[in-house]
């Protein structure tokens, strides 16, 4: 029941974690979302990454003077 995934609150935070684990690593979360193979998985980190990329953003222009 793959629509069944899309409402599990617990499995999307798990994906979440595991991208928010590879940027903090500093890989590359782009490249991790292109080469991911599960259709759940890529439509979650799809929307993942650019959270952490609006978030990256938002922190960099609060750092500055």
């Amino acid at each position: 029941m793959p629509w069944l995934q899309r409402w599990n609150f617990i499995e999307r935070a798990k994906l979440e974690r595991q991208l928010w684990d590879a940027f903090d690593r500093g890989e590359s979360i782009e490249q991790l979302v292109e080469q991911c193979q599960d259709e759940f998985t890529k439509e979650v980190w799809t929307a993942t990454a650019a959270s952490i990329r609006k978030i990256e953003l938002l922190m960099r222009d609060q750092q500055k003077p």
